[in-house]
């Protein structure tokens, strides 16, 4: 469905664009801080985000009952509302799409414990509202007191991403004036990072090398981001700062294999044409590609053939910026997004901390060492996860 600025197709031309930001991020918690992490040295070990602090935003007793993931949503969005000032919306006519790959799995972890040391009965009641993966989406909903469309995708590493997207076509389809679109992930339980380091998907030297020659797998992640999209004229209404506009976005399938990206990322190639041509833009308008960018031997291939197929070699500046946040799994595309806004903000592209060799079959402009100016202009933003699933979005300059 169209999101750019021409009448053409069946949106008529409601604009969508982003009013407020948040995130969740082991190099940062809410956007200042999460810029200056960005270009910052990577964290050194593990990626949790080791100074957040639920009290901010629950009481003991809501905390208890709710699993990571969902207040990283929660969080997420909560800044995200505060940074777009007073929406005025009206509750009706605004909405939630919130995304993750694998919901409440600590909760789920938990109480198994609970049932193999205690028994059935000392399982907890709230088990299923936490382990489910729409308690996020529910939880952001119920605290803003939104009563459109709340909804949930879980499309693996895509799911963030393509939860922007639906949030925006909400708008753009006029169902909506305001949505929430967004991600989170709180998986690095022992089962969910021992289940990852026996596929061999984890970096075994513990360092995450998007791109680089010497890259050997991920360092899985959590956190959270959140966009507030707002219909353009409704966002003029009330004086709001406008970050930048959604130009566009798409969703593809591999249909290749349940890990595997498709021979010479052809799947993620037609994403990247389909989200151009939905924001009306040739390749040459972009200024800057925000990878998926994994530090996975074949992910990164794949990535780095597609976009060589879309832009030709060098192409525009890539960044990965997985080498600083780790992989945060469904809420890496919502991250990422944010990242790709501020970028747009600030006219400065992050360097993709990790990458120091480069793979002679990589032959792309890859950002690294120091961060690089760039005239704010268009932004690709990719998202690719497991089961095949693509995501796209195109965030520019507002347009007259």
């Amino acid at each position: 469905m169209f999101l750019g600025t021409t009448s053409q197709g069946p949106v008529a031309g409601r604009r969508v664009v982003v009013t407020g930001l948040g995130v969740v991020s082991c190099c940062g918690i809410g956007p200042d801080a999460f810029w200056d992490g960005l270009l910052a040295p990577a964290p050194t070990g593990e990626r949790r985000v080791g100074d957040f602090d639920p009290s901010t935003w629950f009481g003991p007793k809501e905390a208890r009952r709710m699993d990571r993931f969902a207040q990283f949503s929660v969080a997420a969005a909560d800044m995200a509302l505060g940074d777009a000032g007073d929406l005025s919306a009206d509750p009706d006519r605004a909405g939630v799409v919130f995304g993750t790959g694998v919901g409440g799995l600590e909760s789920l972890e938990e109480q198994i414990a609970v049932y193999l040391d205690k028994g059935a009965r000392r399982i907890s009641p709230f088990l299923i509202p936490m382990m489910m993966p729409n308690a996020g989406a529910a939880a952001v909903s119920m605290r803003a007191g939104w009563y459109g469309p709340c909804e949930t995708i879980t499309t693996a590493c895509a799911a963030g991403t393509h939860a922007i997207a639906a949030a925006a076509r909400l708008v753009a389809a006029g169902r909506c004036d305001v949505a929430i679109g967004g991600g989170a992930e709180a998986a690095m339980t022992p089962v969910g990072v021992g289940a990852f380091t026996n596929m061999t998907a984890l970096s075994s030297t513990g360092l995450s090398r998007p791109f680089d020659r010497r890259r050997d797998g991920f360092i899985v992640a959590e956190g959270a981001g959140a966009l507030v999209l707002e219909e353009l004229d409704h966002a003029r209404r009330r004086g709001a700062r406008v970050y930048g506009e959604l130009l566009g976005a798409a969703s593809t399938a591999d249909a290749h294999h349940i890990t595997a990206p498709a021979p010479g990322g052809s799947g993620a190639a037609a994403c990247m044409e389909l989200a151009l041509a939905d924001a009306a833009l040739a390749p040459s308008d972009i200024g800057h590609i925000n990878a998926h960018g994994t530090s996975t031997p074949l992910n990164d291939l794949a990535e780095a053939q597609a976009i060589a197929k879309v832009f030709g070699t060098p192409g525009p500046p890539v960044t990965s910026i997985k080498g600083v946040t780790g992989h945060a799994l469904g809420g890496a595309g919502a991250i990422e997004a944010v990242a790709a806004t501020l970028s747009l903000a600030r006219g400065l592209i992050p360097p993709t901390a990790g990458y120091g060799e480069p793979d002679p079959e990589i032959p792309l402009d890859v950002v690294h060492g120091l961060a690089r100016p760039f005239e704010p202009s268009p932004v690709l933003s990719n998202s690719f996860g497991f089961g095949g699933h693509n995501g796209c979005l195109v965030i520019g300059p507002l347009r007259d």
